[in-house]
């Protein structure tokens, strides 16, 4: 009679496993000084609100030789009597040069008004042959409108990234976890933001996309961490809460670098090549979003599944007490 041999499915733990959950002296640590920053940022540098946002008007005009944008602003200012932004660059089409002149008015410009501004550019850089290019107003409401809409598309998303962790992780505490994933993800955020604040950026249209991509990111390097936990799971059943994180977040963690140094690297390639051929006005995108994929590769690790298991473990523990 042949007898049958059966070998318990098991997981070995890495040789060495951090303790990723004693860090929550470093994320609390990390999480004022991001705030501290921000904050110091807002006051010294101040936060820029685009023309997109407040309402304004965007006029470029193409050009020849070299000019000055501090006199181009002067004169402009000196016609519609309100602070003003001047940058130059290429246009992407013909390869020629562009002047970008932006300033807020509640009023708009008007066809004599652009004529007048124009004839004032012209007469003062007689050689340098402006053209105008392009001219868009957009309202003060219309501004405010657009912003509401940003904020509702990242908030929306926010929610359904909870809906989605809690039914995929039900079984390990899904809302908790998608509450969780949140908290990493508005950490990853305000690094965004408060470099765009630091830099002295407009925020404009591109911070919108950086939040969305960040988002993405973020929460997918959550998700693998999560499902490393799921599964470890059900191959260390005695394994406490904390274990199971560190030993995931330790079999993640070779994965996670390669992956943030091939995306961080490329934005950081984006980034140099943006300031050695001047399209200054990219870098409102590269640099965020860079800071930002630093972060996400930190909170994916650290503030998640900390701050999880902070929450599993207080609730456990007053459940335990109110028996």
């Amino acid at each position: 009679m042949s007898k049958k041999n059966t070998q318990k499915e098991t997981v070995a733990i890495p040789a060495k496993v951090y303790n990723f959950c004693s860090k929550k002296k470093l994320i609390l640590g990390v999480v004022i000084a991001v705030v501290l920053v921000f904050i110091c940022g807002a006051i010294i540098r101040g936060i820029h609100l685009a023309i997109e946002f407040k309402g304004g008007t965007l006029i470029t005009y193409s050009y020849q030789g070299d000019i000055n944008s501090n006199d181009v602003a002067s004169t402009v200012k000196d016609v519609v009597g309100s602070s003003v932004t001047v940058r130059t660059g290429e246009s992407l089409d013909s390869g020629g040069k562009q002047l970008t002149i932006s300033f807020t008015s509640d009023q708009g410009l008007t066809a004599d008004r652009q004529t007048e501004l124009t004839s004032a550019l012209r007469d003062k850089f007689a050689d340098n042959a402006l053209e105008i290019y392009d001219s868009n107003d957009v309202s003060p409401s219309s501004g405010r409108e657009f912003l509401l809409k940003c904020l509702i598309a990242v908030l929306f998303a926010a929610f359904i990234v909870i809906i989605y962790i809690a039914i995929r992780f039900k079984n390990i505490g899904g809302w908790s976890a998608g509450v969780c994933s949140i908290f990493a993800l508005c950490l990853d955020l305000l690094v965004a933001f408060t470099a765009t604040v630091v830099c002295g950026f407009n925020i404009d249209s591109n911070i919108v996309a950086v939040f969305l991509t960040i988002l993405g990111y973020s929460i997918n390097n959550t998700i693998v961490i999560y499902d490393r936990i799921r599964e470890n799971r059900k191959l260390m059943p005695k394994a406490s809460l904390n274990e199971l994180i560190n030993a995931s977040c330790t079999q993640s963690l070779t994965r996670s670098v390669r992956t943030s140094i091939t995306t961080i690297g490329t934005m950081l390639i984006v980034t140099i090549v943006v300031i050695v051929t001047g399209y200054d006005s990219l870098l409102s995108f590269s640099v965020p979003l860079m800071m930002g994929l630093i972060s996400g590769t930190f909170s994916s690790l650290f503030v998640a599944p900390v701050t999880w298991s902070w929450w599993k473990n207080k609730s456990a523990a007053k459940a335990k007490s109110s028996k």
